[in-house]
């Protein structure tokens, strides 16, 4: 028997880009947004809910205010009432507010453009400072989900130990060119065929040609 030809982290990280790439060649951005800050505020709600409830939530937020300047003039408990659907409703109203008024008082109401700066800002950590890096502005990023922690621990493209180290590993085996369109489509493939019930890690399109004894790849 020959060798494997997927047996390597860089020969499954080639295969599952170009699979990824074919299925998915222009990936939607999910959180609905209008400009920087909206996307950030949407970031912060996506938090431990799904995009698609912080898509429903964001329609009437962003009517009562969708600049810095306006959204720290509301009161927190307003903030609270219409987010309330996402889950930990007075820990991110309180993070919108107060990264709301640290934009408009520092920033000029702006969001700044670097990881420095976004991450000092109330409720955003890496992740979050990641997305509105790479989705925003542009500037490469590979935010890593709980949908691309699981695909890169199945696709044994990470020692899967946590979601630094995956994100580590997964910048070093992909172009830096790549990451910004590859994290999304991960997203994608992680939420519509390789789910957390869905696939036991043999039984995808992508897992089942890592396997040895199921691949016809």
């Amino acid at each position: 028997m020959g060798q494997n030809p997927l047996s390597t982290r860089r020969a499954r990280a080639a295969f599952a880009g170009t699979r990824l790439a074919e299925l998915y060649p222009n990936p939607a951005i999910p959180l609905d947004h209008r400009d920087a800050y909206t996307l950030l505020v949407s970031v912060v709600l996506s938090a431990q809910c799904t995009d698609k409830r912080v898509n429903e939530v964001t329609p009437a937020l962003f009517a009562l205010a969708d600049s810095p300047g306006r959204m720290a003039g509301v009161p927190v408990d307003r903030i609270q009432a219409i987010i309330r659907p996402c889950g930990l409703s007075p820990q991110k109203a309180r993070a919108i507010s107060g990264l709301s008024r640290i934009l408009a008082e520092t920033h000029g109401g702006e969001v700044p453009r670097t990881f420095d700066e976004l991450e000092k800002l109330p409720g955003v950590g890496h992740k979050t400072a990641s997305v509105v890096m790479c989705q925003a502005f542009g500037i490469p990023a590979f935010p890593v989900d709980t949908h691309i922690h699981r695909l890169a621990k199945r696709w044994r493209l990470s020692s899967g130990a946590n979601v630094v180290q995956t994100e580590k590993d997964l910048k070093a085996l992909f172009p830096e060119s790549e990451w910004n369109m590859l994290h999304l489509r991960m997203i994608y493939f992680g939420r519509e065929h390789c789910t957390a019930r869905g696939c036991d890690g043999h039984t995808c399109m992508i897992c089942s040609c890592f396997n040895p004894r199921l691949r016809s790849c």
